[in-house]
């Protein structure tokens, strides 16, 4: 398939449009049409009753009838009158047998029958074969949402609309291994066929959001000799039931023509998740799954296709859809470490301009935890801030508040706070800053603010430089303290309490539930996982476990919370120098925060 795919699947889309707009303007203008040939009939006349014209009739007091051919309107010119007025007769042929009969016996007026005006017989033609466009115009949908028709988008060796290479993709050194077997498979099949090994059939790639799924699709694109075809999985979800299937028959269809060749399926979930027995949409995707299943069964050994797809949810997944024969290797694509980030960092800031004193390793070291969109974001905000202050090149400075920007939100300093609310939000953050420097498993202290920034009054930041894949139940629970230092100074300090706690507490609540139902840190229900269980399986724990589970989340809370009020009661003299330089300064940075306790 060559460039001029999407230009044919735009046309088709014009046409569709195209055809619904004419068919609207047909129905707009036979409407106006009708109400305006009503209007001229019925405007500025009288009316009279059928009974009244049959007796004016027999009395023999009409002069002159007029009737149009197809229609039910008659003008009369009764004797004596110089006004014409119009009669609805029922039917004009009974009207006809009835001025015939009337003639017949004597009455004497004159009858004229005149013939349709063309402007009224294109609107009765319209308005006949209105529900005739209408049947079209929906067939022609129909069929056009049918056919797999343009979609799928097949990149070739001969022209080869995507430029990412492995080259590209930092941060994920085994992962591309992984996947550049794949390309030699596909390649030089002989070479692995020889060992006897067969071809691995699909590979999914699963992972956070933003780790680099979709991009190290396109660097298999940008690397593979054979061509990719590449579709979403929300492609094939469609309304009617069936369409989907159809799709996904097409696409493989398609595939098998092409063959060598990738199918690539991003957000498989969308149709890949568990199969239900419900009704509508569900049974909608519950045929488009199934269909997917059955094609990759019907893979034979001299078909070279291997289908790609990658998701963030492969908990949702069919279990028939991850079993071997269908996709036979599973890739995780993890969040990046320390090396990653680095070399993430030097492939986005190469069309940068960058001052000479930014140390991209140190950056690197700040930003934990952060996935390659991120640090791409980061370094994208950091060049915009930089140009809005008229740099010459991406500072320091640029990138700190990009960082910022990018995890807490932008900065409001027009915001007028009052005295109350500053003081407030300074012995909040202070009441962070102090808890967290005496926890000894928690991050140092990296700035510490009351200027607003996105929905919070205030933050506390910490320095992120440690990879973590494990945390300890000690972590977790000085993790709580640390999020609840903040309510526990306001309830101290000010005798009161805010608002403005609420995203800690959320997030405690949320931490202490995970140790107890979902890490087994509870030393009173033990190691066992309660998340994401049934009501009859929750039973089997014995009763009220729901009330326990409770009990122990709220236990959690309430040690962390008597914690943190010890800590600042011991320290409190820090406590009032921090919030008091807050106050004065508004911004306390890492320097100055460890010369205070020095």
């Amino acid at each position: 398939m060559k460039k001029n795919d999407n230009n044919k699947n735009d046309k088709t889309k014009k046409i569709l449009v195209g055809l619904i707009v004419i068919l609207a303007i047909i129905v707009l203008s036979t409407i106006l049409l009708a109400v305006y040939i009503k209007g001229n009939d019925e405007k500025d006349e009288k009316e009279l009753a059928y009974t009244e014209l049959i007796k004016e009739i027999s009395n023999k007091n009409v002069e002159e009838i007029e009737m149009t051919v197809g229609s039910t309107t008659v003008k009369v010119k009764l004797k004596n009158q110089e006004e014409e007025k119009t009669t609805i007769v029922p039917s004009t042929e009974a009207f006809m047998e009835l001025i015939q009969k009337k003639t017949e016996d004597g009455n004497e007026f004159k009858l004229n029958q005149k013939p349709r005006s063309v402007i009224s017989q294109i609107a009765t033609t319209f308005i006949s074969l209105l529900p005739t466009f209408i049947m079209v115009a929906l067939f022609i949908m129909i069929f056009k949402m049918q056919g797999l028709g343009e979609k799928g988008k097949v990149y070739e060796d001969t022209e080869r609309k995507t430029k990412i290479k492995f080259d590209d993709v930092a941060g994920l050194d085994e992962e591309k291994e992984e996947l550049i077997e794949i390309v030699d498979f596909l390649k030089k099949p002989e070479k692995f066929t020889k060992m006897g090994a067969k071809i691995p059939k699909g590979v999914l790639l699963y992972g956070k959001p933003g780790t680099g799924k979709t991009l190290i699709a396109k660097a298999i694109a940008g690397e593979a000799n054979v061509p990719f075809i590449s579709m979403s999985g929300s492609e094939f979800v469609e309304m009617f039931v069936g369409l989907g299937a159809s799709r996904v028959r097409k696409l493989f269809d398609k595939a098998r023509k092409l063959a060598p060749c990738i199918v690539f399926i991003d957000e498989i979930d969308a149709i890949g998740s568990r199969r239900t027995s419900s009704t509508g949409a569900e049974s909608e995707n519950n045929q488009t799954l199934n269909q997917l299943l059955v094609e990759m069964d019907g893979f034979s050994s001299e078909e070279t296709i291997i289908v790609l797809a990658a998701t963030n949810r492969p908990e949702m997944l069919d279990n028939a859809l991850l079993r071997p024969g269908r996709f036979d290797r599973q890739v995780t694509i993890p969040i990046p470490d320390i090396k990653g980030r680095l070399e993430i960092l030097k492939i986005h800031a190469k069309d940068k301009k960058l001052s000479d004193n930014i140390n991209l390793e140190s950056i690197a070291e700040d930003t934990a935890g952060f996935t390659g969109a991120e640090l791409s974001n980061i370094l994208n905000e950091a060049a915009i801030i930089a140009t809005i202050n008229k740099h010459d090149e991406i500072e320091n400075d640029d990138i700190e508040e990009a960082v910022k920007k990018v995890t807490v939100g932008l900065e409001k300093k027009a915001r007028v706070i009052s005295d109350k609310d500053k003081k407030l939000t300074a012995y909040h953050e202070a009441g962070h800053a102090v808890v967290s420097r005496y926890l000894p498993t928690q991050s140092n202290i990296k700035e510490v603010s009351i200027i607003p920034r996105g929905v919070a009054g205030g933050y506390t930041m910490y320095k992120t430089d440690e990879d973590k894949y494990y945390i300890s139940k000690t972590e977790m629970q000085e993790k709580l303290i640390a999020l609840l230092g903040g309510r526990a100074a306001e309830q101290l300090v000010l005798n009161d309490i805010s608002t403005g706690a609420s995203n800690d507490i959320e997030v405690a609540t949320k931490i202490a539930r995970d140790m107890v139902t979902k890490y087994g840190m509870s030393d009173i229900l033990g190691p066992i996982d309660f998340q994401g269980k049934e009501p009859y399986e929750m039973q089997l724990f014995g009763e009220n476990i729901g009330d326990k589970i409770g009990l122990e989340v709220k236990s959690l809370i309430d040690i962390a919370y008597e914690g943190a009020k010890q800590l600042l009661i011991e320290h409190r003299d820090k406590l009032d120098t921090i919030a008091l330089t807050l106050l004065e300064k508004e911004k306390i940075n890492e320097a100055e925060f460890n010369k205070i306790f020095e």
